[in-house]
């Protein structure tokens, strides 16, 4: 018999009666090996098959960070309020679940970064992401300034609120809303976004994903932070160095065809709707 991980956050209401719901479901087709996303992020992870994770997109971010080089295929049940990730809700589990054991599913990877950050030669913080690093300022209205490295080539200094670096999947989220471009999910690149930069020159910029960036923090007068999908925090400090890499380990995300990548963005982000003209 194969064995599943399932992964969810017991604290929300709504993904504890789904998870109660479907255990037994799940249990009659597999093993399974339960984790709790309310506790930290320490989890050791054993090998499996695949892994479902209860939640929304968050949920499985924190799960591709949790897998570390130890990553499986891995579906989402949406139980969130976007479900770009989470491609299937609690009732379509019931009719998944005979294909998902017995492995008859498509896998496709998906690029992660990994961030570290530096202080004098020293290691701040070390993470995979599978969306993206976030260099921002803190809520005073301050500009930051930044500098970008690529392969220590020196490239441009950032003035303004911050940086995002994301993967092709990390486009539609952050990037998307600092005004970046989205970016088919199989690239193997990185998308680099200023946050409302103070020059017209300072543009977004898509670069392959075999090149190393680094981010420098030049001049900060104000708290500065980095984020990693949102979820993991490190304070910077004027000196500090940031560097990204693509990951040695992609995300191996679980596909049960019922919507493709151009469908969810119709669907998810209202891609494609015709302009309200104001007809009275």
């Amino acid at each position: 018999m194969k064995k599943c991980l399932v992964f969810a956050d017991t604290t929300r209401e709504r993904v504890r009666d789904a998870l109660q719901h479907a255990l037994p479901l799940i249990r009659r087709h597999v093993d399974v090996e339960q984790y709790d996303l309310a506790v930290a992020e320490d989890h050791e992870c054993g090998p499996a098959d695949f892994a479902i994770v209860f939640g929304g997109d968050g949920s499985i971010l924190r799960v591709a960070r949790i897998l570390g080089c130890r990553q499986v295929p891995v579906i989402g049940v949406n139980i969130g309020k976007f479900g770009f990730l989470a491609e299937i809700n609690p009732e379509q589990l019931h009719r998944a679940i005979d294909t998902l054991a017995a492995g008859d599913f498509t896998v496709v990877p998906r690029m992660m970064l990994r961030c570290q950050a530096t202080r004098e030669g020293q290691m701040l913080r070390e993470s995979l992401a599978l969306n993206d690093a976030v260099i921002s300022r803190g809520a005073r209205s301050r500009m930051i300034s930044i500098g970008l490295l690529i392969d220590d080539e020196q490239v441009t200094d950032y003035n303004g609120d911050g940086i995002i670096i994301s993967t092709p999947v990390g486009s539609t989220a952050h990037s998307l809303a600092a005004g970046g471009s989205i970016l088919e999910p199989s690239l193997r690149a990185f998308a680099i976004t200023p946050i409302c930069p103070h020059t017209l020159s300072n543009r977004p910029l898509v670069i392959p994903a075999e090149h190393t960036i680094a981010l420098v923090v030049e001049r900060a007068e104000v708290a500065v932070g980095l984020t990693m999908d949102g979820q993991v925090y490190s304070d910077l400090q004027t000196g500090d160095r940031v560097t990204i890499r693509r990951a040695e380990q992609d995300f191996q995300l679980i596909q049960t065809g019922t919507r493709s990548y151009y469908k969810t963005l119709r669907s998810k982000l209202g891609w494609g709707g015709h302009p309200n003209y104001g007809i009275r």
